[in-house]
């Protein structure tokens, strides 16, 4: 299991802040969702977890462990980045193959491969799939390896109704499991459907955590999506 602990994070690229002071925690064990309109800070959140983006200032913590300036514990994290940019060259079979050779863990590709349907597509060239058959191939590689903490940036992007049942059932079973799942997403029947818990952000900060329930009480809609442009309005007035 993964916790994660962010402490007083602070980026700006240039001129314009885009963590201001963010605070944030997530316990060991569950799906988390977190929110917000484009330009909140959800995109460099997770590019500072992962360590592609270096904070100005703040801690990032896995399991109470600093990671800043660290890369040994990116073997325990899996990460689906929201557009899958692969060699258009390589074939299917080719890139997975790779991936595999590079991550010295158990691998699960083959069962993957099979519940997304991609035998038929392994020789095909990654430059002549579809977005939809593209975003299976980056859920395969995603899910093929076991780690404590899985992040999902806009996981259902291009997915037919069938590989969406199938990406829950991953989460689900992910989440017995005991990993921490850090989903970013603006589908709010995803979010209502599969989170425990939720993390709204907005210019840099954490405006809310907590339950779905507890958000919809407290700004008394009758869904997510209202709820969430409730937050939105309240935060910018």
């Amino acid at each position: 299991m993964a916790s994660v602990t962010i402490k007083n994070l602070h980026k700006r690229f240039g001129e314009l802040t885009v963590l201001n002071g963010l605070d944030l925690e997530i316990s060991s064990g569950g799906i988390f969702a977190v929110l917000g309109p484009n330009g909140s800070g959800k995109t460099t959140l997770i590019k500072c977890i992962l360590g592609m983006v270096i904070p100005d200032r703040g801690e990032i913590l896995i399991n109470q462990q600093s990671v800043l300036g660290q890369w040994r514990y990116r073997n325990q994290l899996n990460y689906l980045p929201q557009i899958a940019n692969f060699p258009p060259n390589l074939s299917v079979r080719e890139l997975l193959g790779m991936v595999r050779d590079m991550r010295p863990k158990d691998c699960h590709m083959t069962d993957l491969v099979a519940l997304f349907g991609l035998e038929e597509f392994l020789p095909k060239k990654l430059g002549k799939l579809s977005g939809g058959t593209k975003q299976k191939v980056n859920l395969v590689l995603t899910f093929m390896f076991d780690s404590e903490l899985i992040i999902l940036d806009e996981p259902t992007n291009g997915l037919d109704p069938i590989a969406m049942i199938h990406l829950k059932e991953l989460i689900q079973t992910e989440k017995s499991r005991g990993k921490t799942i850090l989903i970013t997403t603006h589908i709010m029947s995803l979010v209502e459907e599969m989170a425990e818990d939720i993390v709204f952000l907005l210019d840099g900060k954490t405006h809310f955590r907590g339950s779905v329930a507890t958000l919809l009480a407290q700004t008394d809609q009758l869904n997510l999506e209202r709820a969430i442009a409730h937050l939105m309005t309240k935060n910018r007035a």
